[in-house]
């Protein structure tokens, strides 16, 4: 089927504003032109792909799933562009991140610091999402890279398209404050410890799903207190005897060292877990993504 991408790049900027004038204003063209292009791509591909009701404009069922592969499919034209663009230097352009709210505070601040320092002219962009959530981002092209919690299984492949290097072993533990210290000196299971009080984050966080699949190994039910999606609240709340938190150990270290909380003892050993920085392997990698990822690893 020959269509020429104009008619997929007027589609694109119709599906993305909703708006037939918006798109024109968008693409520097008239109304008239962008509903003509419209038109020539419905009859091409023989789907209606807008549902027009007075000023409103709705995709149609055929119009969503050709929305999810033009929008891939300009990002990743957008990302050659920038790769081109960024071959000579490093003195213009931006860096997409895709990070957890925890894995930025605890873990990717100071190598922000120190790219920032390096190449003050490029913007870094960060989206704050759990890490399935920006896998998919990146999945899409909307990100340059992830830097996210890697479930054992996707160490060292990953879930294809997406090429995956180990970073940092993290370990769970489970930490409480001086309302708890009957339990400071012993050795418990987790089907004891399923008795107390527990903070968790939530699902889908690689973190709580990781943990759920430890406990279905051992075919136990522990089920929270409390469930968040911020780690910081959870160390808070045990700091305050709200209940036991499952919390990162390498992101507690200082709470730990003041003995504002202590670390359960467990009989079962959890699983180390890794952080890891993906970028997806069919979008070439732009000059300031790989700069990043060679700092990361260094």
């Amino acid at each position: 089927m020959d269509i020429s991408y104009e008619l997929y790049k007027v589609f694109y900027h119709v599906a993305v504003r909703l708006s037939f004038s918006a798109a024109a204003e968008d693409l520097y063209i008239s109304q008239s032109a962008v509903s003509q292009s419209i038109r020539s791509l419905e009859n091409k591909l023989g789907s209606r792909l807008f549902s027009r009701h007075t000023k409103q404009v709705l995709l149609t069922a055929e119009g969503e799933v050709l929305y999810r592969h033009v929008e891939q499919a300009v990002n990743f034209l957008r990302g050659g562009e920038r790769s081109i663009q960024e071959i000579h230097s490093l003195k213009q352009g931006e860096l997409r991140i895709g990070a957890s709210d925890t894995i930025c505070k605890y873990y990717l601040l100071p190598y922000l610091q120190q790219f920032n320092k390096t190449y003050p002219q490029i913007k870094i962009r960060i989206t704050n999402r759990p890490s399935p959530i920006c896998l998919d981002l990146l999945s899409k092209g909307l990100l340059d890279l992830a830097v996210v919690n890697l479930p054992p299984e996707n160490r060292e492949q990953g879930p294809q398209p997406l090429q995956v290097r180990q970073l940092m072993a993290i370990e769970d533990i489970f930490v409480a404050n001086h309302n708890f210290k009957i339990l400071k000196d012993q050795i418990i299971s987790l089907k004891e410890l399923a008795n107390y009080p527990l903070l968790m984050l939530e699902k889908p966080t690689v973190t709580r799903l990781c943990f759920d699949q430890v406990l279905k190994e051992l075919s136990l039910d522990m089920k929270p207190e409390i469930e968040l999606g911020s780690l910081d609240l959870l160390i808070e709340m045990a700091k305050i005897g709200l209940g036991i938190a499952m919390v990162t150990k390498e992101f507690v270290e200082n709470e730990l060292k003041a003995g504002s909380i202590f670390a359960i003892r467990l009989q079962e050993t959890l699983p180390v877990r890794f952080l890891g920085i993906v970028n997806h392997s069919q979008i070439p990698v732009t000059l300031a993504a790989r700069r990043f990822i060679e700092l990361l690893q260094s």
